[in-house]
């Protein structure tokens, strides 16, 4: 059955996250997929979902592998396996162009997908790792999308950095004022992100 889209959804689970701030990112996950709307654009378009959770330069974890959404209840699997994901991190830097790079290298699993998509979510800017700028331009000529949840908390700028350095060209960044926004963003970000295979 054809794939529109392969969409990898990653998680920062670094230092900055705390353990309520987990919870709201895997419990957000679960919620969007679960609205009638989502389900209904990843069925239309037979979408290939994936989960990574990240932080420092060798952090990265493959948490959820590929599972395709031919049902609902495919749905309704997936978003019980994100809900109960156990932290793969705790106590670690930020680098996203690892995380990046980790997740770009997961797509070879799903060769029949003609979109995509890496999301990034994410609460800080890089403190460690590779040059994040060049890991997105890498993403970019694999024709790969990048796009992100900048989460704006303790009064830090994150979007500009997601803006400069994380998404492609024909990304986009979705703003969540904390995170307690998370679980609305995440919800419009899929939907933007998959409404196009309905038509």
């Amino acid at each position: 059955m054809a794939c529109d889209t392969a969409l990898l959804l990653t998680i920062d689970v670094s230092n900055s996250i705390d353990t309520a701030e987990y919870r709201l990112q895997t419990d957000g996950l679960a919620d969007a997929l679960l609205d009638g709307e989502v389900a209904e654009a990843l069925l239309q378009g037979k979408v290939a979902l994936a989960v990574v959770q990240w932080s420092g330069m060798e952090r990265q974890d493959w948490s959820i592998p590929w599972a395709r959404m031919h049902s609902q209840t495919d749905i309704d699997d997936f978003a019980i396996k994100a809900r109960t994901m156990p932290r793969a991190f705790v106590q670690s830097d930020t680098a996203p162009a690892e995380a990046i790079r980790f997740a770009a290298t997961k797509f070879d699993q799903v060769p029949d997908c003609t979109r995509r998509v890496i999301d990034v979510s994410g609460d800080g800017t890089a403190n460690s790792g590779a040059d994040v700028r060049l890991a997105r331009n890498e993403a970019e000529q694999m024709g790969i999308t990048i796009n992100g949840i900048a989460i704006e908390s303790m009064g830090v700028a994150i979007t500009g950095f997601f803006e400069r350095a994380i998404i492609t060209r024909d990304g986009f960044v979705i703003t969540a004022r904390g995170h307690r926004e998370y679980p609305d963003a995440i919800r419009r970000k899929i939907i933007r992100e998959t409404a196009r295979v309905l038509f």
